[in-house]
């Protein structure tokens, strides 16, 4: 087979086409291959995965022009009228005549002041090469290969431009020869090709629009000339090349009806089969042990590699099998439309008629089967057909009716194999298929098929059945309801694809993780063919009233109830998928609905995790939120108190006080933003402010905590800096640590700073560890200061104890060394905010997060 049919043969059966064995493999290998009488080239896989699309060929119906012998007489005439052309690509089809090795001009373009204005000329060399050479202005590029004379039809692209005189000529997809200068006379720039003049197919103009002569004029067949008033790219040629017309600068369009025809000159309809992408596949060479390149398009031998676990999971499917499914399939077609061995079905070129046929029945079986759980080897045996039919080639052409009643049978196939039941089937087939995702590859295959059921007036499609569906407008999209994919995914191995989740969020006892909407592949077509561009989406809510859902976005947990957030899947055939969210993010979320930006297309799903009823009401949630407050207000009120005190009363200036009063500030500040923040909510700018405000507040309080800390370490275990030098860098840790911190989160990143449904950092992003990442340095340091200032008291408190009642009992030895413990953890605690430790033991009870919020209000 040709290599994409032979990539697709392995793929239909579970296997890959081989990939390129190692060097120490190659001797046994090439063994194994003589054995079995393989001689030359063998396909290999493509590793880098380059090559994975369809074989891309159409059916092209085309006026020819047949050009008989060399005459003086036949010549086809460009009836339009020809602007002057800066820049210029002229492209056709042709088959060159090989009973003549003459110089022969394909075109010729004259203007009253340059008869040789633009010219394609050609002849075949002794070695057997067409030769081409562009003539612009008169002057003449050399004669240069391009591609045999096989009486093979060929196309070819020749462009110029005014700047630099730069030309090329492309010859099946392929640049042969470029050069500039073509017509650059000395210093100066060339003339743009002037416009008005006369455009002959076929002959060389010795005046205007006449004089031609026998020996120069072309034999073969042309069709497909268009002439574009621009320089083509690479990429449109290849597009040009295989019948897909570039609109832009098209100055003239092939169209018998703007030809004037000689009447000898023959003009016959035909089906042109326009070319596949010249693309090379890399082959072993059996005999050398070697690698090479062959055009992907021959037809070579090719193995099929399984993995192993694979393939005695397949071995072992097809012994326990009692073939009583594919039996009746067979029976009521009155043919084999699946084979009963895996591994020995023939190669079948299925088209339209038969995949509809195949289907049909199979959908028959199914829906009305005696037995609804399918076997391990049913199931395969299903997949493998809708494999099948996924990769049939369809045609233009093609009755409709047909391709629309195919895609209604695919997707009821689909509905048949997802249900309940047949989730221990799923599993069984692990190895094989890593789970029904391989079903979504399969169904977004088989949209692409779709696309000729859509005209001018019908712009869109949607085939349903059941909890599976298909729509196709610009974007193609696909769901797969609750009810079919869901039960499938939570039942067959997704413990391997949900691995990374979160195991607990906001004191809640995690469960499991469910697709919380359908899954939607999307992409972009343009052509027939995929591009990748940035889509916005927007999803629609589904309210479940009997479990609390939270979304989750990664491994980042939002603790919201409310705010969805989209994960992408990255699906391979058979191969399961990976959760990721790279390229997508949440744009805007409402309680019913959530909107995505992604620069990319591919398949989608909210990610929901599912926790204990129980562990968090909102009697619960509501109680939490009154105690913040309530305990933000008394200790706003006690801080500005004691704020006043110090001013009022007169304390002694100190570092202590100073380092207090700083720290008093900003605690209170941060406390009084935190208790309004949720009236902000409605107003985006205000929302924005109080969030950058709060950030920088509650930084500079934990700042001034670990300026508690070094002042404390100061005191007590170390001195070694002047009052003066320690107040300055106090200040630069308290504030200036604060605003650079907030101001590089600004910077880097504005759009993503807030949260979607609080005025705080957003934790969907790594915004929020501008702030979580200070903190828990802050603490650490902290930490390791409290424990080095007990140890220092606890030892001077046994000392003087010592020193002052040396004939004390042991207890009340103990009882003096337990209070020198207590007292400086118990004081410093709350001034180190250590207190905030406690948010770490939150998901393991409900009653962490009461302790949590009484320690941190009241702080």
């Amino acid at each position: 087979l040709d290599w994409w049919h032979a990539d697709r043969y392995c793929e239909q059966r579970f296997a890959q086409l081989l990939l390129e064995p190692q060097d120490s493999e190659q001797a046994s290998f090439t063994k194994l291959l003589q054995s079995h009488h393989i001689r030359g080239s063998v396909w290999l896989n493509e590793r880098d995965g380059v090559l994975h699309k369809p074989k891309w060929r159409r059916d092209h119906i085309v006026p020819v022009l047949v050009f008989g012998d060399k005459t003086d007489t036949k010549y086809v005439k460009v009836l339009s009228d020809f602007p002057a052309l800066p820049a210029v690509t002229a492209c056709a089809h042709l088959q060159w005549d090989t009973r003549t090795q003459e110089i022969a001009t394909i075109f010729s373009y004259a203007v009253p002041t340059f008869i040789n204005e633009f010219q394609l000329r050609g002849f075949v060399d002794e070695e057997g090469f067409v030769r081409f050479a562009l003539i612009v202005h008169g002057h003449h590029s050399p004669y240069l290969p391009m591609f045999r004379a096989d009486g093979q039809w060929h196309h070819f692209c020749v462009t110029w431009q005014q700047e630099n005189g730069t030309w090329a000529i492309y010859a099946d997809g392929k640049r042969r020869a470029s050069a500039s200068g073509l017509c650059a006379v000395g210093l100066s720039a060339p003339q743009a090709i002037y416009g008005q003049g006369t455009f002959i197919i076929g002959q060389d103009q010795d005046s205007l629009g006449g004089t031609f002569r026998e020996q120069e004029s072309f034999s073969g067949n042309i069709t497909d000339l268009h002439i574009w008033q621009k320089v083509l790219g690479a990429k449109q040629i290849e597009k040009v090349r295989s019948c897909w017309v570039v609109e832009q600068d098209l100055v003239f369009e092939w169209n018998s009806n703007a030809l004037e025809v000689e009447s000898t000159v023959q003009e016959v309809t035909a089906q042109f089969l326009c070319p596949g992408p010249v693309e090379e596949c890399r082959v072993f060479e059996v005999g050398s042990s070697g690698f090479s390149y062959a055009s992907c398009l021959q037809s070579l031998p090719f193995i099929c590699r399984y993995r192993k676990d694979a393939y005695w999971q397949l071995k072992k499917a097809q012994l326990e099998s009692s073939h009583s499914f594919i039996g009746r399939v067979n029976m009521l077609a009155e043919r084999t439309v699946i084979p009963d061995n895996i591994f020995t079905s023939d190669v079948r070129d299925m088209n339209l008629s038969v995949a509809l046929g195949a289907l049909d029945v199979l959908a028959t079986v199914l829906r009305e089967g005696e037995t609804p759980v399918l076997e391990s080897s049913d199931l395969l045996a299903v997949l493998q057909l809708l494999k099948q039919v996924s990769d049939v080639e369809v045609q233009e052409g093609e009755e409709l009716e047909m391709l629309e009643q195919l895609g209604q049978y695919y997707v009821e196939v689909t509905e048949l194999i997802l249900e309940e039941q047949n989730i221990e089937t799923w599993s069984s087939v692990s190895q094989v298929i890593r789970g029904p995702m391989a079903v979504v590859e399969l169904c977004d295959r088989m949209v692409s098929h779709l696309a000729p059921l859509l005209t001018t007036g019908r712009t869109k499609i949607t085939i349903q059945h059941g909890n599976v569906g298909l729509h196709r407008v610009t974007v193609k999209n696909m769901w797969f309801g609750y009810g079919s994919l869901q039960r499938c995914l939570s039942g067959a191995g997704s413990s391997a694809v949900f691995q990374d989740v979160a195991a607990s969020d906001g004191g809640q006892k995690y469960l499991s993780t469910t697709v919380g909407t359908a899954v939607i592949s999307s992409a972009l077509l343009s052509d027939y063919q995929e591009i990748s561009t940035s889509v916005r989406y927007r999803l629609q809510h589904r309210v479940q009233n009997e479990i609390p859902l939270t979304p989750w976005l990664s491994v980042e947990v939002d603790g919201s109830l409310h705010v969805f957030s989209l994960v992408l899947l990255h699906v391979s055939p058979d191969a399961g998928g990976m959760w990721s969210t790279a390229g997508c993010s949440v744009v805007r979320s409402l309680p019913d609905s959530t909107a995505c930006f992604c620069n990319h297309t591919t398949n989608f799903a909210v990610l929901l995790q599912v926790y204990e009823m129980q562990q968090m009401t909102t009697k619960e949630e509501l109680t939490l939120q009154t105690l913040t407050f309530i305990g933000c207000g008394v200790s706003f009120c006690a801080l500005i108190v004691t704020f006043i005190l110090f001013l009022a009363v007169g304390v002694p200036k100190s570092e202590r006080t100073t380092v207090h009063k700083n720290l008093i500030f900003a605690l209170a500040a941060a406390e009084a933003l935190l208790m309004f923040s949720e009236l902000a909510k409605t107003n985006q700018v205000v929302c924005f402010m109080i969030t950058a405000f709060l950030h920088l507040f509650f930084m500079a309080a934990f700042s001034w905590m670990l300026v508690e800390g070094l002042l404390l370490w100061s005191k007590v275990v170390a001195v070694n800096m002047s009052e003066d030098r320690r107040m300055k860098f106090y200040y630069v840790t308290g504030w200036g640590l604060p605003v650079v911190i907030v101001g590089v989160t600004l910077a880097t990143s504005f759009n993503k700073y807030v949260a979607d449904n609080h005025c705080w950092l957003n934790i969907q992003t790594n915004v929020i560890w501008a702030f979580v990442g200070p903190v828990l340095f802050i603490l650490a340091v902290n930490t390791f200061v409290l424990f080095r200032v007990v140890m220092v008291t606890v030892s001077s408190a046994r000392r003087r104890s010592k020193m002052l009642t040396p004939n004390s009992s042991l207890e009340n030895q103990i009882g003096i060394q337990i209070w020198a413990t207590a007292k400086p953890i118990l004081v410093l605690l709350p001034v180190l905010g250590l207190t905030w430790v406690c948010g770490v033991l939150v998901h393991l009870s409900i009653v962490w997060a009461y302790v949590f919020i009484v320690l941190n209000s009241l702080q």
